[in-house]
């Protein structure tokens, strides 16, 4: 049997490891209470015995004073008091749980480039070895070692500036998209060489740019303002580690930017929502290019099918999309409240019955 960080390796490599590797990426906030309750554990990662792990800094080398409320509160007129100001500036309003939270924009009626210049973001680390512990302690227990660099560009930016605002800027204030586009992609770069100088196996990026059955832009538009800062992102890890391994996620349908994601290096795709788009197609049309993380929908088939349904679906995902290798089985997201306990262990169970690879040879 492989160890867990030799089977994602391999299954990313677009090889075929000894069985589909496990990537499951936990529970919304409510969930997880739940997960607590019926298990005794915060520990989804060891409960279910997933082959990867999220690597994070080390908090004496990382430390810095960053009072967020003193820093941004200016930015906000009347906040409730359950409102949190995160380290980027932009506020969130817990809601029931997580997918009801709302964000609070900063810089929304910022009217000239300056102010958006004038944004205060959270200085560059120095320590280049930030994350090198963390790193080696989980390739050392034996499983694969992730960067995590989520909401890249994309939503990081419009979380500052606001959705529509930002989209705005795309059209008729070019100048302060830019600006705000060209400080981010800085602060990532530099992120992403600190990942790469620690050995991550994995970078992970990602931003949801994609609804149902369409793009949230015109591909032209996302070419022009976010492919080029993606661009850059990934080249300042490849630059370190070329054979780190480049995973984009985006929720919904992204088709259309599929070949682009390739072009700048992106090698795993997740999660492959299966509600917007055919995870056996693209394994098809893709499958010597790119591997596939995630498949299983949160959105229908955990929440809504029966516990033979989603042994079915296991059984075709991994017959289809993990042919050959190339498919670390996930569901699409965090686990939410109405996915019933017994669909989450028929998930597993079927991951376990029908994830091993027949590797006899002759």
């Amino acid at each position: 049997m492989s160890a867990p960080r030799e089977r994602v390796l391999t299954a990313l490599s677009r090889k075929v490891p000894d069985r589909v590797p496990n990537g499951f990426e936990g529970f919304n906030r409510k969930a997880r209470e739940m997960f607590r309750a019926s298990t005794g554990t915060d520990d989804y990662c060891a409960y279910f015995k997933v082959d990867y792990r999220f690597v994070s800094a080390d908090p004496v080398k990382a430390k810095f004073a960053w009072d967020t409320k003193a820093i941004y509160g200016k930015y906000y007129d009347d906040l409730p008091d359950s409102a949190g100001i995160n380290g980027l500036g932009f506020a969130l309003v817990p809601g029931e749980d997580g997918t009801y939270d709302h964000i609070v924009s900063p810089l929304t009626r910022a009217e000239t480039p300056k102010e958006i210049e004038e944004y205060p973001l959270p200085p560059p680390v120095k320590h280049d070895d930030l994350f090198r512990e963390s790193v080696e302690k989980t390739i050392r227990n034996g499983f694969a070692a992730v960067g995590a660099m989520a909401c890249t560009i994309f939503e990081t930016a419009w979380k500052i500036r606001g959705y529509n605002e930002l989209l705005t800027d795309f059209s008729v204030n070019e100048k302060m998209a830019a600006v705000l586009l060209e400080r981010l992609t800085e602060m990532r770069c530099s992120l992403a060489r600190k990942f790469a100088v620690s050995g991550v196996d994995i970078l992970l990026l990602g931003d949801d740019v994609g609804m149902q059955d369409r793009l949230m832009m015109a591909p032209e538009t996302w070419r022009k303002w976010l492919k080029p800062c993606l661009r850059k992102v990934i080249k300042s890890c490849l630059d370190v580690k070329p054979d780190t391994f480049i995973f984009y996620h985006s929720d919904g349908y992204i088709e259309p930017i599929i070949p682009d994601l390739i072009e700048i290096g992106v090698n795993v795709l997740n999660p492959v929502q299966p509600e917007c788009m055919d995870p056996a197609r693209l394994k098809r049309e893709y499958g010597d290019r790119l591997a596939f993380w995630g498949t299983v929908g949160t959105q229908t088939t955990l929440p809504f099918g029966t516990p033979d349904e989603i042994r079915k679906v296991v059984k075709e995902r991994i017959e289809t999309v993990g042919k050959g290798g190339g498919l670390v089985l996930a569901p699409t997201h965090d686990i939410e409240p109405d996915v019933p306990w017994e669909n989450l262990l028929a998930y597993f169970e079927a991951l376990e019955k029908y994830g091993a690879y027949n590797l006899r040879k002759g």
